[in-house]
C-alpha cells in the first residue's frame, strides 16, 4: 500500500500528483461552454467577447493551479491582511470608482476594470475561516464572540449594497451565514435573524433604490409593464420556452440572435443556452455545476484542518449561490439582481474570483493531510 507523504513535506511533483484533475477538467468544460455561448451571442464571431473569455479562462485555470500549490497556512497567516486589502478596495470604489450602467462598482486600472466586491467574497471566506478555526462550541454559543465575524460580513455588504449591487450583497451575507452555521452557530439564532429581517422589511424597502424596488414589483407582476420594467424577464421566459427539449440549435435562437433578449452575454446567458440547446443542454450544464459543488464538499469533509474545511465549504457554497441565484433570476423565481453565471457569463473579475476560489479548494485537498493546531491558533 502506498503511503502518502506528510502534507508539509510535499514537493511540487507530489502536489501536482495529488491535484484532482477531474475537478479541473469539469471547470474547464464549463468555461468552454461559456466560450461557445459567447461566440454564438456575437453572431458566430470571436469578437468582442469569446476570445477575451478564452484568454481569461486560460489565465484563470493557470492561476488556479498555482494557488492550489500554496500551503494553506500561508492563506491562514494572511487572511486578515487580504480582507483588509479587499475592504480598502471597496472603500476606494466609493471614492474614485468608475460608473457603468448606473452603478459605481469598478476601479479603472487602465488595463482592466477591477470589481472589488467580487474579491471580497473570497476575502470574507478566508477571514471567517481563520476566526472560527480555533472556536469551540462554547465560544460560538456566546453572542459577544459572534460580533467581530458578523461585522466582517455586514460592513462590506453595506458598502456593496450602496454601489448598488444587491446580488453580491446577498451572496456575501449568505456565504457568511454558511460559515457561521458550519462553525457551530445554532439554527435558532438564524431564525431570530430571519425574523428580525422580516420585521425590518418596511425599512429595507425604503432604503432600496428606485430601480431595485421596481425590480421587486416587476418580479411580482412582470406583465404590468411588458415594454418597460417587465421586458427583460418576459423575453427571458419566451426564450426559455422556445428552446423546448432539444433547443433550436447552436446560433439559431430567435430571441437572442434577433436581440430581443437583453444582456445575453452576461446575466441572461443561461437563457440563451437553454433556447439554443433546450432542457437537455441546460440540464447537462447544471449537472457540471452540481459536480463542482459536491466535489468541493467532499474535499472539505476529508481535510484534517478546521480552517481548510471552512474555506473549501465556504468557497463551494459561494459557487453554488452564483449558479442558484442566476438561474432563479432568469427563470423568474426571484427578482433580477445582476449575478453572473460562473465561467459562462462574460466578465473578467468574476471569472478570476471563481477560479482563484476553486484553486483554494484544490489546495485544501492537495494538503488534506496537513494538521493545523486549533489551540492556540498562533502555533499554526
Amino acid at each position: 500500500m502506498r503511503v502518502e507523504p506528510a502534507a508539509h513535506l510535499l514537493q511540487l511533483p507530489d502536489k501536482l500528483a495529488r491535484v484532482s484533475w477531474v475537478y479541473v477538467l469539469i471547470l474547464a468544460l464549463i468555461g468552454l461552454v461559456g466560450y461557445a455561448m459567447l461566440y454564438s451571442a456575437a453572431g458566430s464571431s470571436h469578437q468582442p467577447w469569446a476570445w477575451r473569455h478564452a484568454v481569461r479562462l486560460a489565465m484563470g485555470l493557470s492561476a488556479m493551479i498555482v494557488v492550489a500549490m500554496i500551503d494553506p497556512r500561508v492563506w491562514f497567516r494572511y487572511a486578515y491582511v487580504l480582507y483588509a486589502g479587499a475592504f480598502a478596495a471597496l472603500v476606494a470604489v466609493e471614492l474614485m470608482g468608475s460608473y457603468a450602467k448606473g452603478a459605481q462598482r469598478w476601479i479603472d486600472l487602465g488595463f482592466v476594470q477591477l470589481q472589488p466586491s467580487e474579491l471580497m467574497k473570497i476575502a470574507v471566506v478566508l477571514a471567517l475561516a481563520r476566526y472560527f478555526h480555533g472556536a469551540t462550541l462554547q465560544d460560538v454559543g456566546r453572542p459577544l464572540y459572534l460580533v467581530p465575524p458578523a461585522l466582517l460580513v455586514v460592513a462590506p455588504s453595506i458598502l456593496v449594497l450602496g454601489q448598488p449591487d444587491l446580488g453580491t450583497a446577498v451572496t456575501l451575507l449568505a456565504v457568511g451565514g454558511t460559515l457561521f452555521f458550519l462553525a457551530g452557530v445554532r439554527w435558532w439564532k438564524f431564525a431570530l435573524i430571519f425574523g428580525a429581517a422580516v420585521a425590518a422589511v418596511p425599512v429595507i424597502w425604503q432604503a432600496l433604490h428606485d430601480y431595485q424596488r421596481q425590480r421587486v414589483l416587476t418580479f411580482l407582476d412582470p406583465e404590468a409593464d411588458p415594454l418597460g420594467a417587465g421586458y427583460h424577464i418576459i423575453q427571458s421566459k419566451i426564450a426559455l420556452g422556445s428552446g423546448g427539449l432539444w433547443g433550436r440549435g447552436f446560433g439559431q435562437g430567435s430571441q437572442s440572435q434577433l436581440s430581443f433578449l437583453p444582456e445575453k452575454q452576461t446575466d441572461f446567458i443561461f437563457t440563451m443556452l437553454a433556447e439554443e440547446h433546450g432542457l437537455v443542454g441546460a440540464a447537462v450544464v447544471l449537472t457540471l455545476y452540481l459536480a463542482v459543488f459536491l466535489l468541493g464538499l467532499l474535499y472539505a469533509a476529508r481535510t484534517r484542518s478546521q480552517f481548510g474545511r471552512l474555506v473549501a465549504a465556504g468557497v463551494s457554497m459561494m459557487f453554488f449561490l452564483y449558479v442558484v441565484i442566476n438561474v432563479a433570476m432568469v427563470t423568474g423565481l426571484i427578482p433580477v439582481v445582476g449575478v453572473p453565471l460562473p465561467l459562462i457569463s462574460y466578465g473578467g473579475t468574476a471569472m478570476m474570483t471563481v477560479l482563484i476560489g476553486c484553486g483554494l479548494v484544490l489546495g485544501i485537498d492537495v494538503h488534506r493531510d496537513l494538521y493545523m493546531k486549533r489551540f492556540p491558533v498562533d502555533d499554526v
